[in-house]
């Protein structure tokens, strides 16, 4: 089974690596330490002490914004990402947000796939948004109202 609890200073070790062998441009320890000290909401999935998953969700004036959703490489497909999917979605209702927006590179077509699923639409393009090994690549943007 598994857990979702507040990501904490002393998990990012664990996320790093995750994050890394998930990505070819993963976030730095920095970065989700801003994120923590900002007050996002950042949260990690457990399973048998291990960590399988992590996310950052921001929530301001009604609206969320999915920054994070990782899931370790070797545990794709197996629906951890649709359970911690599920878990921002309803965090972001406890928060009041009307909508939750995230970014996608039209190359992942395993998280699009996810993100529709769940009732996500593709509402725009954020030109040259990622880094990518030619130089940089389109982010498809998502929305989903609550």
């Amino acid at each position: 089974m598994i857990e979702f609890r507040t990501m904490q200073a002393t998990d990012i070790d664990a996320v790093m690596q995750v994050e890394k062998k998930a990505y070819a441009y993963p976030w730095s320890k920095g970065i989700f330490a801003d994120c923590m000290r900002v007050g996002y909401d950042c949260i990690v999935a457990i399973e048998e002490e291990q960590m399988v998953a992590h996310a950052v969700l921001s929530v301001a004036a009604g609206e969320s914004h999915i920054l994070n959703l990782t899931v370790a490489q070797e545990r794709q497909g197996e629906g951890i990402g649709t359970q911690l999917l599920q878990y921002l979605i309803d965090t972001a209702r406890v928060r009041a947000a009307k909508t939750i927006l995230l970014e996608a590179r039209p190359s992942n077509r395993a998280a699009i796939h996810l993100y529709e699923s769940a009732g996500f639409n593709e509402i725009g393009c954020r030109k040259a948004y990622y880094p990518a090994p030619d130089g940089k690549e389109d982010a498809l943007l998502f929305a989903l109202q609550l």
